[in-house]
């Protein structure tokens, strides 16, 4: 079946959303304690020892919550705005918006720092910490609605990728791997094949304009500089994980399932393959259970809604 953009795009943020719910329950699990890959599902076995035992099944995360603030930022705002983004970043974390009944339940180390130094007045793009330390995977987790709504050249998607991360993950290695999953995300809307391949064209095309990251180009492109697959919250870690689940299997409930498989940071692996792996199944490949048990539906559909008329 040929897909069509839209039948990409709806699968691209349903898979994102998915993906972080399915891996919610196993979070912080190292890969031996997990079960069977092939029992790994949004309600995990009876038997297993489920992280954030108060969350109910199909609830999505930060991930998942930061994700809907960039795409509600960019509906709104029509460009790439860090301050409203910024903004609702920081209402998300006082009041749940953007969150499954409200609730937010886990936030991480550097943009928990990051969002008190927004709280404190520090300008939105200087609010991530930078040092080569702060590298984990809050800023890749919630960049893919970008590659989503983005209409301009692959230099500006890059800009913009960057920026987005700037607001709470600063240093130049999370941000050029911001700018490389888009740009990834931007040949699988195309329906390319060996769509990594040519991201990584397109990235080395774009370092010219964006000198501020180009060194950072071969850790990203070469595991043996710097990379490792362990479903760690290492951005690099994250990238070259999601890579692997999406490599090694066919469908979306596959590259989840491999994902969260990697043990650790379970719902962001999942998060970041899965919305890849949804736009290249499309919405028709999720598994129809996992569509009806996300939780939180009347908050993404006017904003997919939203976004397919603009595309």
């Amino acid at each position: 079946m040929s897909l069509t953009l839209s039948d990409r795009i709806k699968g691209g943020l349903y898979g994102l959303l998915i993906g972080d719910a399915v891996g919610v329950p196993y979070e912080f699990h190292a890969a031996y304690e997990l079960p069977p890959v092939e029992q790994i599902d949004m309600q995990p076995p009876a038997s297993f020892r489920r992280s954030h035992h108060s969350v109910p099944p199909g609830t999505w995360s930060d991930d998942g919550a930061q994700a809907l603030c960039l795409l509600a930022s960019l509906l709104h705002s029509g460009v790439l705005d860090a301050d409203d983004l910024a903004r609702r970043l920081v209402n998300w974390s006082n009041v749940g918006y953007m969150a499954v009944d409200y609730e937010v339940f886990d936030i991480g180390t550097q943009t928990q720092t990051a969002l008190s130094r927004l709280r404190s007045g520090i300008p939105s793009l200087l609010a991530g910490p930078s040092d080569v330390s702060a590298n984990g995977n809050g800023s890749l987790m919630r960049v893919l609605p970008l590659a989503l709504w983005h209409q301009g050249s692959d230099i500006e998607l890059v800009g913009d990728a960057c920026n987005q991360s700037r607001i709470t993950h600063g240093h130049e290695r999370a941000q050029a791997v911001c700018a490389f999953y888009c740009l990834w995300a931007r040949e699988l809307l195309s329906g390319t094949d060996e769509a990594w391949d040519k991201a990584a064209a397109r990235f080395a095309h774009c370092m010219a304009a964006h000198p501020q990251i180009a060194h950072e180009a071969e850790y990203i492109l070469a595991p043996a500089r710097g990379a490792q697959i362990g479903g760690s919250g290492y951005v690099l870690d994250t990238l070259w994980s999601a890579r692997r689940a999406l490599d090694s299997q066919s469908d979306y409930a596959g590259v989840v399932r491999a994902a969260i498989a990697l043990g650790n940071d379970t719902d962001t692996t999942a998060c970041v393959a899965g919305g890849l792996a949804g736009i290249r199944h499309g919405i028709e490949g999720i598994p129809a259970a996992w569509l009806q048990g996300l939780r939180g539906q009347d908050m993404v559909q006017p904003l997919l809604m939203q976004l397919l008329e603009r595309s």
